[in-house]
């Protein structure tokens, strides 16, 4: 999947935030007495990021002259998902409720007509790489 479009700090900054989905699990398998802490970690940091995702469709409609209500209000699900999932005492279980989370996103992401030519290719690569870390970690801890 080519990313040659998108702007480079964009890419570089997008493809750095992969770094606390995927080292976690990685020190997880090395290292099983971090697993838990290391796991949770990353739980923490996909909520955030399902909350910024959330945030940037909010933007998006929030730009349009006439926003459409509905985009808006749909818009705040992924914090509020965010937020019930973090109540999840399991981690494990956290972790695979974030990768559905963050696939539901990438599926509402990918639609988007309002969003730059590059914006679905970019969010595909990174999302695919945040539900390999999240999945991972979910396995390690299961």
């Amino acid at each position: 999947m080519a990313l040659e479009t998108v702007p480079s700090p964009v890419r570089s900054y997008g493809l750095l935030g992969l770094i606390p989905f995927l080292l976690p699990p990685a020190i997880a398998w090395a290292r099983p007495q971090f697993a838990q802490p290391m796991l949770a970690m990353e739980a923490d940091y996909a909520a955030l990021i399902l909350s910024f995702l959330g945030g940037v469709r909010w933007a998006m409609e929030a730009r349009r002259a006439t926003p459409d209500a509905h985009v808006i209000g749909q818009s705040m699900l992924p914090t509020l998902a965010a937020l019930a999932l973090m109540l999840i005492p399991a981690v494990s279980s956290r972790l695979f409720g974030l990768a559905i989370a963050l696939a539901a996103q990438w599926a509402w992401d990918r639609r988007s007509k309002d969003a730059p030519p590059w914006f679905s290719r970019l969010r595909t690569v990174l999302s695919a790489g945040a539900l390999v870390g999240l999945v991972a970690g979910g396995i390690i801890l299961v």
